[in-house]
């Protein structure tokens, strides 16, 4: 029996974080200057991940390779691969005065080129949890490289609010079985009178929603699903100059049309992230805690 793959991590690392202000990916929180990153890819190693690819934009390459890839390239396989406005599908090109880059969807497929076994799919700023990568390596594992059996972790919407802000969450509609049946992106969501509500639509978000966090599980297939749905997205969307191709509108067209199927994968794990600055002191307070906790180490590399 030919011995399977271990999985890839792809990590999103090209936004700037407009709401934050600055390169966030590259923000120390650790005691020893380690980023959120730094975090995932250690989960990520005991987890069973044999690869980590990172997706990022080429004017902060070096920036990137100095404070992050030599630290870690001698314990885990390490890429990275750009997300430019350049890289269309053929027949397609960039509008004139479209300087947005393309959405979370089309920085998955900027590392189609580097993947070529079954992976997952963070962002760079979200702090995951041990847990949510040991179940994502455990499913990853046994996928086969044509599946269409997808994945993605869910989170309790409670556990992934901010006390500074609004943010934005994909809530998701799941069936008896654990499938997703659709993500719907809720904007500016936050808490109002004891009550979970969006400031953009007025409407109200269930206490008990699982949301997606961008903690995705695919095959080597989905590269080929999304790059045929990245070109209907530009048919349809690509001459406006700030639109964006996301992850979760792709997974739910593949869903509808019955291509693909989403396991939600439940983890104990407890997500937080830095959304904006004042997240920053709260996010260095729970990593210290875990250290002390001997969760992690004080010095991981």
């Amino acid at each position: 029996m030919q011995q399977k793959k271990k999985p890839t991590l792809i990590i999103l690392a090209a936004g700037m974080g407009s709401r934050y202000g600055g390169l966030k990916q590259l923000d120390q929180m650790g005691p020893n200057g380690e980023t959120i990153m730094d975090y995932s890819v250690y989960d990520a190693l005991r987890a069973g991940f044999g690869k980590v690819v990172f997706v990022i934009r080429k004017d902060f390459e070096e920036a990137f390779k100095a404070r992050f890839i030599h630290k870690i390239s001698d314990k885990i396989a390490t890429d990275y691969v750009f997300q430019e406005l350049s890289d269309l599908p053929e027949g397609f090109k960039v509008p004139e005065g479209r300087t947005k880059p393309w959405g979370t969807n089309h920085a998955v497929w900027a590392a189609r080129n580097a993947v070529n076994e079954p992976f997952a799919v963070i962002n760079a700023d979200d702090f995951y949890g041990a847990d949510a990568f040991k179940v994502m390596a455990q499913y990853l594992e046994k996928l086969e490289s044509d599946s269409t059996e997808y994945s993605m972790v869910g989170y309790p919407v409670t556990n992934t609010l901010s006390e500074h802000g609004t943010v934005n969450r994909g809530v998701c509609k799941v069936d008896e079985k654990r499938h997703l049946i659709n993500v719907t992106e809720r904007e500016a969501i936050g808490w109002k009178n004891d009550k979970i509500t969006s400031e953009k639509d007025g409407g109200e978000v269930p206490q008990n929603a699982q949301v997606s966090m961008n903690f995705w599980g695919f095959s080597q297939h989905y590269f080929k699903q999304s790059g045929e749905d990245f070109i209907r997205f530009l048919k349809a969307e690509g001459n406006e100059l700030k639109s964006e191709f996301y992850i979760p509108a792709t997974v739910t067209n593949l869903i509808e049309q019955q291509k693909a199927t989403v396991k939600v994968l439940d983890t104990t794990a407890q997500w937080f992230g830095v959304t904006y600055k004042a997240d920053k002191e709260a996010t260095i307070q729970r990593i210290q805690e875990m250290i002390a906790q001997n969760i992690y180490p004080e010095k991981l590399w």
